[in-house]
């Protein structure tokens, strides 16, 4: 038992000890591009929803997808973890990605998808929306 607590203690300390990091990173949400997703759906079945996004400069990359269900609304964006540095460069090309979710219908009536698009000149939030019948 004595030994089993000094491998574990010992394991503890090696990782406590391992180099951090000196780069910095936050995250931004990306504008979703446009969607490909069902215009109904059936109760209990699950459906794949692809959103298609671009990465501004070299130092984003994927990280998730926003999701926040409210009632029947349910708002979607793709998460970036954005690299702190001062040699990222503007991505020029044609960089559409995709990424994709689940999604298990539990509830009848419709569902409002609000997929955000950025912000207007007034900061206000813009959102790709569509209302999607649920079929029995």
């Amino acid at each position: 038992m004595k030994k089993l607590l000094s491998v574990v203690t010992l394991v503890f300390l090696l990782n406590s000890c391992s180099p951090e990091s000196d780069t910095r990173y936050s995250l931004e949400l990306l504008p979703v591009e446009s969607v490909d997703i069902p215009t109904e759906m059936t109760l209990g079945e699950t459906y794949q929803f692809k959103m298609y996004y671009r990465l501004p400069t070299t130092c984003h990359s994927y990280n998730t997808i926003y999701y926040h269900k409210d009632l029947n609304v349910r708002t979607v964006a793709v998460e970036s973890l954005v690299r702190e540095q001062n040699n990222c460069q503007e991505v020029t090309e044609n960089n559409l990605y995709e990424c994709t979710f689940d999604f298990v219908v539990t509830s009848n009536g419709s569902y409002v998808f609000k997929f955000w698009q950025g912000k207007d000149e007034q900061g206000n939030d813009i959102f790709l929306e569509y209302e999607i019948p649920v079929l029995n």
